[in-house]
């Protein structure tokens, strides 16, 4: 097999590990079936989905790590056979303590770790020209789940109650994620610059340890990129029923999340390739400054029409930073041990994974509208577009891969002798 087929193959073992990771957009089916039918509090129910996002923000950088020294293959079948046995355990008992273990300790750990493995390896397969329709592709399938796992799940809560539902979701996730992480294998060569299927034609890169990536005033604009987006990104994923709902009346609460996931599996396809052709910090800053507009509009529209276009774009421009920011770690750092760098940058996401859904909730507890929420997350939008002007590739990178293209070409031996 040629080896353009099988980093696509890799590709697309990637996107299918990552759709089946993405039972975590699921939650809010489950959430709601425990409030209506165990009696759970709002905040009990909360929980779990919460503790899942922060063990996935926790665990990619380990898992990155992993996916580095050990390899993609082994940390993603670790990675999925956790996602299961998380859902598996929570089976056992709809109490808040263990489902709480189960689906946010054990299952958002798993999702960590596959999630860490999936696109460093997709991406070492393909030239620098491609990285970003590369992660693009691969992080589809985590933000495109909800289309196919919310309807799945809301079936197999009607028709076998939450305790089997779990546990066949449980079996089935691990067993499809499991056998897809045997495919994610690394090209024969990923030492040093070139790899296997890059283009001869491109010059060598500076492969940067994660001590070095820490040095540079790069890390931490990326890093604060990814908050500001994560923060309005998750706020609207989060929230965009509610949001509908008090800022127009309508309630098309499971249309729009299909509609929204698909938003954002479309921002991450598209944004992906768009990068490669216009720049990482270019796309980013035409995402965020749209992101930056629509938070502020949403504060002089009720229209369930307007406000729903609103949101849906929103959830394009949030996918959009999922797809740009690996190629970015990859570009500025090198590949060798893009799984720990991207790891780290990916922490930012966490924390605006964390904040960003609290914020809201606290703010329209509080206030009894969402206004505050949407002008602090513009406000943040903004900071983000301000960070895309500043943020270049790293001096050293820039001065390393330009004596690579003005090197003199060494002949042959043969030649040199005649």
């Amino acid at each position: 097999m040629s080896q353009s087929k099988r980093g696509w193959i890799v590709v697309l073992a990637g996107l299918g590990v990552n759709l089946t990771l993405g039972i975590l957009y699921t939650w809010s089916v489950f959430s709601k079936e425990f409030i209506a039918n165990y009696g759970w509090s709002t905040f009990n129910a909360s929980i779990p989905y919460a503790l899942a996002c922060a063990m996935f923000a926790a665990l990619m950088w380990p898992g990155g790590k992993m996916q580095d020294k050990i390899g993609a293959r082994i940390t993603a079948t670790l990675g999925g056979a956790l996602c299961g046995g998380g859902l598996i355990i929570a089976s056992f008992a709809p109490t808040p303590t263990l489902v709480t273990i189960g689906f946010g300790l054990i299952t958002g750990s798993g999702i960590g770790l596959a999630y860490a493995a999936a696109t460093p390896v997709a991406i070492k397969w393909f030239p620098l020209s491609m990285k970003g329709l590369i992660s693009g592709i691969v992080v589809t399938g985590f933000g495109g789940a909800p289309i196919y796992a919310s309807p799945l799940a809301n079936y197999m809560l009607t028709t076998f109650g939450i305790q089997q539902s779990f546990l066949y979701l449980g079996i089935g996730f691990m067993i499809v994620s499991v056998l897809l992480a045997q495919l994610l294998v690394p090209p024969p060569e990923t030492a040093g610059a070139k790899t296997a299927g890059a283009s001869a034609t491109a010059p060598p890169v500076l492969q940067f340890s994660p001590g070095e990536v820490f040095k540079t005033p790069q890390f931490f604009y990326l890093w604060l990129i990814f908050v500001c987006a994560a923060v309005s990104g998750l706020m609207i994923i989060g929230h965009a029923a509610n949001i509908l709902s008090s800022l127009s009346g309508a309630n098309w609460g499971f249309v729009l999340v299909a509609v929204l996931a698909a938003a954002n599996a479309g921002g991450r396809l598209i944004a992906g390739g768009v990068s490669d052709k216009i720049g990482r910090m270019q796309t980013l800053r035409i995402t965020l400054g749209l992101s930056a507009i629509i938070l502020v509009a949403l504060n002089f529209i009720n229209s369930p029409y307007a406000v729903a276009i609103a949101l849906v774009i929103l959830g394009f421009d949030y996918g959009s930073t999922l797809a740009v920011m690996p190629s970015a770690t990859a570009d500025f750092y090198g590949t060798k041990n893009l799984g720990t760098n991207y790891g780290i940058i990916f922490t930012g996401w966490g924390i605006g994974g964390v904040f960003g859904p609290m914020l809201a909730g606290v703010i329209k507890d509080s206030t009894g509208t969402y206004a505050t929420a949407f002008i602090i997350a513009a406000v943040l939008s903004v900071v983000g577009v301000g960070l895309t002007t500043i943020t270049k590739m790293p001096k050293a990178q820039q001065e390393y891969m330009q004596r690579a293209i003005t090197a003199p070409k060494r002949r042959p031996a043969a030649a040199r002798a005649r």
